[in-house]
């Protein structure tokens, strides 16, 4: 495991683009794992600027998004599929064909998760995934449980991510209860994981998942198992390391 640190958001959303950048330089035909949120977007930011500038070409790139609500259709402005299309797909000149995101409108989850699977399996895996973390430890949607979910599954939201995510819809009463996600497993199948941290809210979940026991009640401890992690986190998320 590398972990990067970044003096504050703009110098990590850089640092973690570098990465990425690199990854469809050396391999223009990659699958890349994509995450939504809030700490992503400046690292998407930076992507479409080196775009711009014509110093990268994702004609050949394909992606797969770790997650999507149950019930949202795609143009709903809360939509995973919304996000991704208006902060990275619509400002690049990737196929929108070789896109994928869950299906939030398939009320069949064992359908939907097999397909997906199944889409995951057809590219041959994922190459890069770009990870977020969630204050309870959170990768993709897979909440603290019991055990390590393997495959991509529905979910229940707990409450905290409930609540996490009300602000950024009319009332708590219109978060969606569900989601489908990657499962850890599936997670792990990629080659490279790039997970990014920011802001001080974060500082103790970090340090539980870099440093504490590897236990399905912080997902993310599992990427200590992981054989090539690149963490890069500012100076405020690393407070406690």
């Amino acid at each position: 495991m590398r972990i990067i640190k970044a003096k504050d958001y703009d110098d990590l959303s850089r640092k973690a683009a570098n990465i990425i950048s690199a990854q469809v330089l050396l391999k223009p035909d990659c699958v890349l794992g994509l995450a939504t949120g809030s700490t992503p977007i400046g690292t998407y930011k930076q992507l479409i600027e080196w775009y711009n500038k014509g110093d990268l070409d994702f004609s050949e790139t394909r992606s797969v998004n770790l997650d999507e609500y149950r019930g949202l259709t795609r143009d709903n402005d809360q939509s995973y599929y919304y996000f991704m299309y208006n902060n990275l797909f619509k400002h690049i000149n990737i196929n929108m064909e070789n896109t994928n995101v869950p299906d939030g409108t398939e009320p069949d989850s064992d359908k939907e998760c097999s397909r997906y699977e199944k889409v995951i399996e057809a590219y041959g895996g994922v190459d890069l995934q770009l990870l977020g973390l969630g204050h309870n430890g959170h990768i993709g949607f897979n909440e603290p449980d019991k055990d390590f979910a393997q495959t991509t599954h529905c979910v229940d939201l707990t409450q905290s991510t409930i609540e996490a995510n009300k602000r950024f819809f009319a009332s708590i009463d219109d978060v969606p209860k569900q989601a489908y996600t990657m499962g850890i497993g599936t997670i792990m199948k990629a080659r490279k994981i790039l997970l990014v941290v920011s802001g001080a809210d974060k500082a103790q979940i970090l340090h539980d998942v870099l440093c504490g026991p590897v236990t399905p009640e912080v997902p993310a401890s599992i990427l200590q198992l992981h054989s090539d992690v690149i963490v890069v986190a500012d100076e405020a998320a690393m407070a406690k390391l």
